[in-house]
């Protein structure tokens, strides 16, 4: 069959619209280039994304590179301890036990009314400080055969650095789950409620009808938000940066001290968080496309 190709339709607006932005686009440029009393020098900032390593002979991944890199990190670990939690207070907050859904709505109140930053400085204080040493975390990270610590570095980058990482993890963790806890519990409640009271007429117990029943249909609906989420938390990894987690804000405000270049570090950083969470974004489009066809297929 032949494919139907879609017509785009342009109107004067659409073009004035464009005209205005490529117009402001180009003063901005030429603002930045004539008026501003300032020294632009790209030719250095590709030095600080890779580096030649004499040793070895290779590029390596140099400053933002490897800020980059932690931020990938982080977001990832602690986008996964933020849906365990969240999932689990999101069953606590649709629970019929009143203490535990004042739990969980305390938990999410709590989470989503206070300043990441305070949130940032009240855990590294009390858990890096206190917490790790306690636990003898980096005693016995020292401890470890030098291929133990090859696999830590792998997935958690530098080991001293290990206590003040797992603690950036667990902070963005609990900030980001207050919000899945309210994804998963949207989630769920928008399964029609005879589904459960099906399931249980048929003899399934609420654990077997929430886990053959009702999470495959609320999977769906959870997926694309959950998504979303991912892409928030790889901004709001930025935040760590005042606790000296080397991730890519870090590097830039250190590149920036060292060079002087304000401009020119920033916008490569910018670029890089655009390209990184703009890749997500499709992809995250790609799978609610997908999994939309499947639903009408």
């Amino acid at each position: 069959m032949p494919r139907l190709v879609k017509k785009i339709h342009i109107t004067s607006l659409d073009i004035l619209i464009t005209i205005l932005l490529l117009a402001g686009g180009g003063w901005l440029y030429y603002s930045a280039t004539t008026r501003l009393e300032y020294e632009w020098n790209w030719s250095v900032i590709p030095q600080y994304l890779f580096r030649f390593d004499e040793q070895s002979g290779k590029w390596v991944p140099n400053l933002l590179i490897l800020g980059l890199i932690t931020t990938i990190r982080l977001s990832i670990w602690s986008t996964i301890l933020a849906t365990l939690l969240g999932t689990g207070m999101g069953f606590m907050r649709i629970s019929k036990h009143r203490f535990r859904r004042l739990l969980g709505g305390a938990y999410v109140a709590l989470s989503r009314n206070l300043p990441p930053l305070v949130m940032v400085f009240i855990f590294y204080f009390f858990v890096a400080e206190q917490i790790m040493p306690i636990l003898g975390i980096k005693d016995c990270v020292d401890t470890c055969s030098p291929w133990t610590k090859q696999v830590l570095e792998l997935f958690f980058g530098p080991t001293e650095q290990l206590s003040s990482f797992l603690t950036a993890i667990i902070t963005l963790a609990i900030y980001e789950g207050a919000y899945i806890t309210e994804i998963v519990r949207s989630g769920i409640q928008s399964v029609d409620p005879g589904q459960m009271e099906a399931a249980q007429a048929l003899g399934f117990d609420w654990w077997r009808s929430m886990r053959f029943i009702i999470l495959p249909q609320a999977i769906r609906m959870v997926l694309p938000p959950l998504a979303g989420q991912f892409i928030s938390t790889i901004k709001d990894s930025a935040i760590v940066s005042v606790i000296s987690i080397q991730e890519l804000t870090f590097q830039g405000m250190e590149l920036m001290a060292a060079t002087y270049l304000t401009f020119e570090v920033w916008i490569t950083i910018t670029i890089m968080y655009f390209t990184l969470t703009f890749a997500c974004s499709v992809l995250a489009r790609k799978l609610e496309l997908k999994m939309r066809k499947r639903e009408q297929g």
